[in-house]
């Protein structure tokens, strides 16, 4: 908080500032424009505001007619429904038939490129050299920002590159033209005589197209190897490089890139980094920036800005569990940025400040800290974004002189992303911008210090607590547990560490679990590593068919007792487990790492939705272990209530070792069933470790039985016995069929027609609209096809793509897929590794033979020599729904490619297979979203994402045909497969006498 007398000489300068602007008003409020009108529209409309921006955001994929008019329609509805100033042109249209609806088209269409315009200081080369020199005869520089981070491949990383290579070339030319915006002192060829003419701004995830926090290492060096070649550039003609601060996922790569090559050029003074005031990171990033120069003896520069990706800061960190990043009040974001620029103005012998805001309080603030810590004029300057607040920027021009515009260059398409950015930071109700330009809000409430204003918002919030929730008999609701946080360094450095600690495991020998005592057996299996099967991992005792009878023994035994327990106190077990799985969580990932070949966030995440399990389904238990009073009829109490089955097999696979295992064997111990645990053969010891987690819970003796053993002779064992009443499988849908087959015939002695939960394979497809956003659609659609080598039953096997858009969605699924890295997940650099075992590596290198007999071989990439279960990258186009690699499941990386003639064709291609489990669709069509959710058959739909990575409770998981039995995993009914529901019935009356019915419910 500044002294009063400081804040009392801001709020002059704001006052004089507003008075200088009197009367004026930025473009974006002015309602006798079209623009104006829109942003008025939005602004008292949330609803019109959201379909706005989404139609903004899909405008330059309309290239048709036919696909603008859908487009109006779905996003605007009738004339009835448009508002006033859009209403005209659809009477237009409406009076003049087609012709109206072209005149409408054009209408719509020339005003949004006129919006996109307004914030883009050219699409060519030529129209921005033109603006820039209007710009400089008007008395703005300029830092020049090409658009277009979202690259993809390589290809598209070194095309972004050569544009600023060739800006630069065309600049270097046309600053000789250029003389210095003029300033006091120095070299009057400099702007304000020292500033560079030419300068630029990089955003530096678009130098690597997999830039990934996961390989922080890899990710710096990639982008400075781009970096430093326009840092070259921008050397050779003396001109400037700001280094863009993006989301909070890039911050300290971003940090990192800037360092080094800060070092590679220590004599050069014009190199800067951007800085977002709303991250709460930043002071602690700005002291540590400022005592590195000093140590380093380098200058440096820093652009200090709010930030402009919010709304997606906030929504990401909830979404994964994490903590907000980002000040949840604006305020907060403003003291601090008038506390990080006091910082850095008390420094500006070591850093040069360039402000960032058209806030014009902050602007003030600036001004005065400046002059109150004697900071010469050309160790800071004012920064504004080109086409906003046009005002406060020639008001900042004629009381500071030095005001540089920030102006995006490129194409449409790139620039309607950074358009609705613009748009959503103007409108929001706290915009600085939107209450002094289009609310008009008092002057005083505009200059009150912010940090005076955040402490009130504070101590109001603090005032009116949020409704605590809770869950369950006490407990707090349930949470999914946060996942993997890559900007974290310790998260990242825990990863090798986890791996070097089990290495030390290795050769262990794993008994069997039956009963609560540990058996050894004298046949013994090796695990190992895929990516090098000649690393043994352990040696797995294996259970025969004595040990399986003994363990549907113990568990038999064990049940009466287990049966009768109390639900809360067996949902504590659950609890328990998941607090423990908890404080070894990496080194359950590491496990996984080396047994399975799963990538770090992969194995990660198996690990939270194990936990997950635990902790979903205990709460349900509670849930559902209270009796339910049905009906009231007098003279009578009815309860409807469920008990256990008996004995479960569960039998699990080796894709999600712990999830689906901990998720099965949770399920049926916490509603009372005993355990008989088949493991994978592949994935002996990660079940080891979940019977570790039950057994440190103290979970009683029988409760959980661990029987790793040959899939060919326990299963059908288990299959059979009598006792065995419930059978849980996740597998492939050969051997689900098989148990089931087998679960049906009555053996001797049984007592329970057996229940079987399974939950086979899938067929899955992602459907690509001709209006799709292909910057979200590719990388999506190739984690959701070749994360984990493709092992996953969601994964993506089919990709469905509209006609007119085909051509270009597969040019950048190829040249993405060039980029992917194949190699031993314990590095991070790759992202994808070997298959699961020779078996499944042999299966699918014949389907990819088959492939390229059926279709077009598209790519195939190339995979380590050496040892490891490596198969190809593949991906198959020209692929129709009669192929066998467009029916059959396949479980490995091999993509098939489908050219779909509309909408209509690609659902019922979707719909095609005997599968049915997941699927998805890229489209910014309303009406084909919502075709696709009444007509796109599967058990899990997935709109605008990826189709893996089911969340427990959010998106429970399962389906149907022959992908399973309908059961959804996660899910609110899941515990109810694993208990037979009862009524018990009393008559309540005795000698004419029944209870009232609020006696009747203590009874």
């Amino acid at each position: 908080m500044h002294s009063s007398e400081l804040n009392a000489r801001i709020v002059s300068r704001g006052k004089e500032f507003f008075t200088s602007i009197a009367g004026e008003k930025p473009s974006l409020f002015d309602k006798g424009a079209w623009m104006g009108k829109a942003m008025d529209w939005s602004m008292r409309n949330d609803q019109f505001k959201v379909q706005l921006f989404r139609f903004v955001d899909v405008f330059p994929s309309l290239t048709t007619s036919r696909l603008l008019t859908e487009h109006i329609r779905e996003y605007f509805g009738d004339e009835e429904a448009m508002p006033p100033f859009m209403a005209t042109g659809a009477k237009v249209a409406g009076m003049l038939g087609s012709f109206g609806g072209a005149v409408l088209n054009r209408v719509l269409t020339s005003n949004v490129e006129d919006m996109a315009r307004q914030f883009i200081v050219g699409e060519t080369t030529k129209e921005a050299v033109k603006n820039l020199e209007k710009l400089r005869k008007d008395g703005f520089a300029a830092v020049v920002d090409v658009l277009g981070e979202a690259t993809l491949s390589e290809e598209e990383a070194e095309a972004y590159t050569n544009t600023y290579l060739e800006l630069l070339e065309t600049l270097k030319k046309e600053q000789g033209t250029w003389k210095g915006l003029p300033g006091t002192g120095g070299d009057p060829d400099l702007d304000w005589g020292h500033a560079p003419r030419v300068n630029i701004a990089v955003k530096p995830t678009a130098l690597y197209c997999l830039a990934n926090p996961q390989d922080f290492e890899g990710s710096v060096v990639a982008i400075l190897n781009r970096m430093r070649r326009i840092f070259r550039k921008v050397m050779a003609l003396n001109g400037f490089l700001c280094i863009d601060m993006e989301s909070y996922r890039f911050k300290d790569m971003t940090l990192e890139v800037f360092r080094r090559l800060r070092l590679e050029h220590p004599g050069y003074p014009h190199l800067g980094i951007a800085l977002q005031a709303y991250q709460k990171d930043t002071d602690r990033d700005l002291d540590g920036l400022l005592a590195w120069a000093k140590e380093q003896g380098v200058p440096i520069s820093i652009r200090l800005v709010k930030g402009a990706y919010w709304d997606y800061e906030t929504v990401r960190a909830r979404q994964n569990g994490w903590e907000v990043p980002v000040w949840t009040i604006k305020a907060e974001t403003d003291a601090a940025f008038e506390r990080q620029s006091r910082k850095i103005l008390e420094n500006h012998a070591v850093c040069h400040f360039a402000c960032g805001s058209h806030n014009i309080r902050t602007i003030s603030a600036v001004m005065e800290l400046a002059r109150e810590l004697n900071v010469p004029p050309d160790r800071y300057e004012f920064q504004v974004l080109y086409g906003m607040a046009e005002p406060v920027r020639k008001g900042i021009l004629r009381v500071a002189g030095r005001i540089r515009l920030y102006c995006p260059y490129g194409s449409m398409v790139p620039g309607m992303g950074y358009l609705v950015r613009r748009l959503l930071e103007n409108t929001a109700n706290e915009s600085f911008l939107r209450k002094s330009f289009a609310e008009e809000a008092r002057i005083e409430q505009l200059l009150e210090d912010p940090a005076v204003a955040a402490e009130r918002e504070r101590e109001a919030r603090a005032a009116r607590p949020e409704k605590e929730r809770t869950g369950p008999d006490g407990l707090p609701p349930f949470g999914n547990e946060p996942m993997v946080d890559f900007t974290r360094p310790d998260h990242r450095a825990a990863f090798p560490d986890a791996l070097a600690r089990v290495r030390t495991q290795r050769g262990k020998t794993y008994p069997l679990f039956i009963n609560g005592k540990e058996v050894l057996t004298a046949e013994l299996m090796p695990t190992v590593n895929p990516n090098n099967p000649s690393e043994v991992l352990g040696q797995i005792c294996q259970a025969g068919t004595k040990e399986a009878g003994d363990a549907v023994a113990a568990a038999k035994a064990a049940f009466p007792a287990w049966r009768d327990t109390d639900p809360r106190t067996r949902a504590d077990y659950l609890l328990k487990a998941a607090l423990i799985a908890r404080t070894r969580i990496f080194d359950l990932s590491a496990w996984q790492i080396l047994e399975i070949g799963k990538q770090w966030d992969q194995a990660y995440a198996d690990v939270t939705e194990a936990i997950d399990f635990l902790e979903y389904y205990a709460r349900e238990m509670m849930r559902l272990g209270e009796p339910q009073r049905l009906g009231h009829a007098p003279g009578e109490l009815n309860h409807y209530c469920y008990e256990p089955r008996g004995v479960a097999a569960v039998i699990a696979p080796w894709n999600f070792p712990l999830a689906i295992s901990t998720g099965m064997a949770a399920a049926a111990i916490v509603t009372g069933n005993c355990v008989v645990y088949k493991p994978s053969g592949l994935t002996p010891i990660v079940g080891w470790h979940l019977a570790e987690l039950f057994r440190e819970a103290r979970l009683p003796d029988g409760v959980f039985n661990y029987v790793p053993g040959r899939s060919s002779v326990m299963g059908d064992y288990l299959v059979d016995h009598p006792d065995v009443s419930l059978i849980a499988f996740t597998g492939s849908l050969e051997t689900g069929l098989r148990i089931n087959e087998r679960a049906a015939r009555v053996q001797p002695g049984q007592a329970n027609v057996k229940r079987v939960i399974c939950e086979m394979g899938g067929k899955n497809a992602i459907i690509i609209d001709d209006d799709a956003d292909l910057d979200e659609a590719v990388p999506q659609v190739l984690s959701s096809a070749f994360g984990f080598q493709g092992q996953k039953c969601s994964a993506c096997s089919r990709v469905i793509v509209l006609d007119a858009i085909h051509d270009r969605f597969v040019a950048r699924l190829v040249a993405m897929a060039r980029a992917i890295s194949v190699g031993p997940p314990e590095d991070p650099a790759h992202s994808m590794g070997a298959v699961a075992d020779d078996n499944a590596m042999k299966r699918i290198r014949e389907y990819i033979e088959i492939g390229k007999t059926e279709g077009q071989l598209l790519h195939e990439g190339p995979v380590p020599a050496g040892t490891g279960y490596y198969v190809p990258m593949t991906i198959i186009g020209g692929i129709r729904p009669e192929h066998c690699i467009a029916r059959e499941e396949i479980f490995g990386p091999v993509l098939a490619v489908m050219r779909a003639k509309d909408f209509d064709e690609a659902i019922q291609w979707a719909n095609a297979p005997r599968f049915a489990l997941t699927g998805g669709v890229f489209s910014r069509s309303p009406e084909h979203l919502a075709k696709a959710r009444r007509e796109f058959r599967v058990g899990n739909l997935y709109l605008n994402r990826g189709i893996t990575g089911a969340l427990v409770e959010r998106q429970p998981f399962g389906g149907s045909r022959m992908s399973g039995g309908g059961t959804k995993a996660g899910g609110p009914d899941y515990l109810l497969h694993f208990m037979d529901p009862r009524t018990v019935t009393e008559n309540t009356m005795r000698r004419g006498f029944a209870p009232s019915d609020e006696e009747s419910g203590r009874l």
